[in-house]
């Protein structure tokens, strides 16, 4: 009988997919490594976000009023900079646009989610699906179609960064936090969501509404994208940097465009 060793069909087809997941987990050990030193290596940042507050309050035919938002809300938000108002026209629902900022120090993103949120808050969420918004360059988004007492809403959210928009959340949004860690020092982001009234059950309706409004509001907010800044701490622990925050203002707003 020959000693000479099998060859054993399944185990040959799963030995290069074993090597390959193999050699994915080095790869994102090494990547998750290079990201630790630059996060230790980084300068903290400071966050300007005037350019945000000076977003138009009129956009197409929609003007604006300010929503002031309740200090216990603002507290456990926890962001940078909250943005709270109602567009409205002489012929339609309005729309209610939020957006709460994160600098880098605070992670770029919010520590809630809209679904946390609105459940939370006692609303139900009846139906979600993913939009792609426009035509050039489509705008992808998240959409809810929530319900409290009889009241229904539709909502529509994504997440911006200085980088880029359109980001869904999860993976696509830590990937995108990491690429601007490692090749700009900074992870800065936002919530974007807007919502406005169904009556009716006339969801197309309101979805048509959202879809038109957030094809304008979402270039603007590239446009005022705040601007973060290194902070070298004076002898009186002010920051004397703040200065160098402004003359960085128009190549930050150039990348912020998105």
């Amino acid at each position: 009988m020959s000693n000479l060793p099998t060859s054993n069909a399944a185990t040959d087809r799963i030995a290069p997919r074993a090597q390959l997941e193999i050699g994915a987990m080095i790869a994102l050990m090494l990547l998750v490594g290079l990201a630790g030193w630059k996060l230790s290596e980084r300068v903290e940042l400071e966050v300007d976000p005037s350019p945000l507050s000076d977003l138009p309050a009129k956009i197409g035919p929609w003007q604006s009023m300010d929503i002031p938002m309740e200090p216990a809300v603002e507290s456990e938000l926890r962001a940078d900079f909250n943005l709270q108002r109602a567009y409205v026209t002489r012929t339609q629902d309005p729309v209610v646009l939020y957006v709460g900022y994160y600098g880098t120090r605070r992670g770029g993103r919010p520590e809630h989610t809209p679904q946390g949120c609105y459940t939370g808050a006692g609303w139900g969420i009846e139906a979600t699906r993913t939009l792609s918004i426009g035509q050039d360059g489509p705008l992808r988004a998240n959409e809810y179609l929530v319900e409290r007492d009889g009241e229904q809403q539709l909502v529509v959210f994504w997440y911006r960064s200085f980088r880029r928009t359109g980001i869904l959340g999860g993976l696509d949004q830590n990937l995108d936090r990491l690429v601007g860690l490692m090749r700009d020092g900074r992870a800065d982001g936002a919530l974007v969501r807007i919502s406005t009234p169904v009556h009716g059950d006339d969801v197309v309706g309101a979805r048509s509404r959202l879809q038109s409004f957030a094809s304008l509001v979402d270039p603007l907010l590239g446009l005022h994208w705040p601007v973060e800044f290194a902070c070298d701490e004076d002898e009186e622990g002010r920051c004397a940097g703040a200065g160098s925050g402004a003359g960085a203002s128009v190549a930050v707003l150039e990348t912020g465009r998105g």
